[in-house]
């Protein structure tokens, strides 16, 4: 049995579970409510309520991954998760972690759904193969076998980034004003050259289709989003998945989350989300 209670002390563990599963802010909610659901159902003596909950919460989650997966084959445009956005500074704890940027959300959506499973059980909450393999109903041995192969690809492609938070928002806020004020050679110097640009319109508002590479490139396309009419654009720097970013509202509503990561003081990577659908939970937020 597990009371209200200890669920709550688990809560934020199984929010970061789920989020990391599915780069859902949504569908990890729903997954906390329905594991509380399960889970409040048990009448019997629960010795260990975390691992408990973690293994509910993870298998809901390997089984909303499989029945989303021909949605994700059909989505127009890249994929990017939805972003948790906060004030900066806001320390939001677990959630908010190096563990959960975009960029590495965005790796671990290329590892299958065990892999990804038993990588962010071990690697980000630290349970043990012997632990992850009961939860899982797996022999430890084969689970240690997926946890390596997990680790080794993400250690392969995940972007490693040395810049401290306050050069992060300074070069963030520079590249900002350079974009709204036009000055292309000024974005110029603040990007890589072997810059990468995505954005995710999911097919319902503008946004380009292929990632956009290179500095000349991405400085022109972003100077064009930016030239665009829009009714009362507001930007609101926040921190985005822990990164310093940026939210644009536009008649009050949010419109763009935009979230640059950066080596050397120059804009190497930058990912912006402009999907409705994925920034329906900041419209609850701000209201």
């Amino acid at each position: 049995m597990i009371d209200a209670t200890t669920f709550e002390e688990h809560r934020r563990m199984l929010f970061g579970i789920a989020y990391r599963m599915l780069g859902s802010v949504a569908d990890a909610e729903d997954l906390v409510q329905d594991t509380w659901l399960r889970c409040s159902q048990v009448s019997t003596p629960v010795d260990n309520p975390a691992g408990y909950l973690a293994r509910t919460v993870t298998n809901l989650a390997l089984n909303r991954l499989t029945s989303a997966a021909a949605t994700r084959e059909r989505y127009v445009g890249p994929w990017l998760p939805e972003p948790l956005v906060t004030q900066p500074d806001a320390g939001e704890g677990v959630e908010l972690a190096e563990s959960v940027s975009l960029a590495l959300l965005v790796v671990l959506e290329s590892l299958s759904p065990l892999e990804r499973a038993v990588f962010v059980l071990k690697e980000v909450f630290g349970f043990s193969f012997k632990e992850i393999a009961g939860m899982l109903e797996r022999g430890e041995a084969a689970v240690r076998q997926v946890g390596r192969r997990a680790r080794s690809h993400v250690q392969a492609r995940r972007p490693r980034y040395d810049a401290p938070d306050e050069v992060r928002r300074r070069v963030t806020d520079e590249f900002l004003a350079a974009c709204l004020g036009g000055d292309l050679n000024r974005m110029m110097e603040l990007l890589a050259p072997d810059v990468t640009a995505w954005s995710d319109g999911g097919g319902k508002v503008k946004a380009a289709l292929r990632p956009q590479q290179g500095a000349d490139k991405v400085a022109r396309f972003l100077a064009a989003v930016v030239s665009q009419p829009m009714d009362d654009p507001q930007v609101h720097p926040v921190d985005v998945n822990g990164r310093p970013g940026l939210l644009l509202t536009v008649a009050g509503r949010p419109d763009t989350v935009a979230c640059a990561e950066i080596a050397d003081a120059r804009i190497t990577e930058i990912r912006i989300i402009r999907n409705p659908d994925k920034l329906r939970h900041l419209a609850r937020t701000q209201a």
